[in-house]
């Protein structure tokens, strides 16, 4: 029985070892023969892309075949990098197997145009090409320029990085994450608007002071400086940093179209007026800024008055060229806004311009 079961043994080894060798003697040789040929886009395609369209095709991408000398199952990616970067971070715009086109949306490709840090709605250059695979065998096609122009729908922002920073309680000089930011008035919007405080001079002739505008929380997005004339922006490598003469609180405007490329920084105190507040409708009450909590407050006794025809507005530089009011009696500000009730007794009044274009507001009794 034991000689019988050895037998066997052997018999279905040999037979496996059989089965092995022949089909290792009858598997195909896989070579790259001829690799794809990249038959669309056209070298220069451009594509200005809008979130309004983002489950649309964006392009159809399709080839010629790879030949890998059989017939053979073949598994193309189309790939895009940015223009000059050699395809070292390509991000997959689609796969299929066997076939030679690939329909591509346009937020798959608005998608993968952010990822490879492009700027929202400024055009860049990229790359695509198609990349064909079997097994462990890989073929790239031709490479074709192409111009993109991404969009977000999220708000866009600058932010304020400079040589302020760390006296005027923003964290280390020149350092993004902790510097003060301007917010667009919507996606797609290219006007600026925000509040900065300086507690120092930042004369731009010097070494390390001023500061930039940039659209990324770095240095490798655009950076602004001071352009050619008064009031205008400059995203060239050798712009000087942007100056400020004057310590103090200053609301910074910009707008950076293309086409304007201007800010403007223009310094500011606050007070409160109102017949509702001490000096009526004739003089302000300063308020006081604390840079530490980067608000502005005030201690005043109010009489009792109500909106929207009484009551009080916040008021910059004792003109009406700037003033806040509460329109919809929420605590949030809108400039140019609807008068706020007041009512009798002792406040402390708080603003806050920390946020931008989000401006509030409270009255605590004391």
């Amino acid at each position: 029985m034991k000689n019988i079961t050895k037998s066997l043994i052997a018999l279905f080894a040999l037979v496996a070892v059989s089965c092995s060798v022949e089909d290792v003697q009858d598997r195909p040789v896989i070579d790259g023969v001829d690799a794809p040929v990249l038959t669309a886009p056209l070298s220069g395609a451009a594509y200005v892309l809008t979130p309004a369209n983002a489950d649309a095709q964006a392009e159809r991408f399709t080839w010629n075949s790879a030949n890998y000398g059989g017939d053979v199952e073949v598994t193309y990616t189309v790939e895009v990098d940015s223009k000059g970067n050699s395809f070292k971070t390509p991000q997959e715009l689609g796969t299929v197997k066997s076939a030679n086109q690939v329909s591509v949306s346009v937020g798959k490709l608005n998608t993968a145009a952010l990822a490879l840090k492009a700027t929202p709605f400024v055009t860049a250059d990229f790359e695509v090409r198609v990349k064909s695979t079997v097994a462990t065998n890989i073929m790239y096609s031709n490479v074709v320029g192409i111009v993109v122009t991404p969009y977000t729908t999220e708000t866009p922002k600058l932010w304020v990085p400079g040589g302020y920073q760390a006296a005027s309680g923003y964290g280390s000089d020149w350092t993004q994450s902790s510097a003060p930011t301007l917010l667009a008035e919507g996606y797609g919007k290219t006007a600026f608007d925000g509040y900065v405080y300086f507690a120092t001079a930042q004369d731009n002739t010097v070494d390390g002071k001023g500061f930039k505008l940039t659209t990324q929380a770095d240095f490798n997005g655009t950076n602004y400086g001071i352009g050619a004339a008064a009031g205008t922006l400059s995203a060239a490598p050798t712009a000087k940093n942007l100056p400020i003469l004057t310590p103090g609180y200053y609301r910074i405007k910009a707008d950076t179209d293309p086409a304007k490329l201007t800010y403007s920084a223009t310094k500011v105190t606050w007070g409160i007026i109102g017949n509702g507040t001490p000096g009526g409708w004739d003089a302000d009450t300063p308020m006081t800024y604390n840079p530490t909590t980067k608000k502005w407050t005030v201690t005043v006794v109010l009489t009792a008055q109500a909106a929207p025809d009484n009551g009080m507005k916040f008021r910059a530089n004792g003109n009406w060229d700037l003033n806040y009011g509460d329109t919809g009696a929420n605590g949030t500000l809108e400039e140019g806004g609807t008068n706020i009730g007041t009512s009798a007794g002792t406040y402390l009044i708080t603003l806050d311009l920390s946020s931008p274009r989000n401006y509030t507001y409270t009255m605590v009794k004391q």
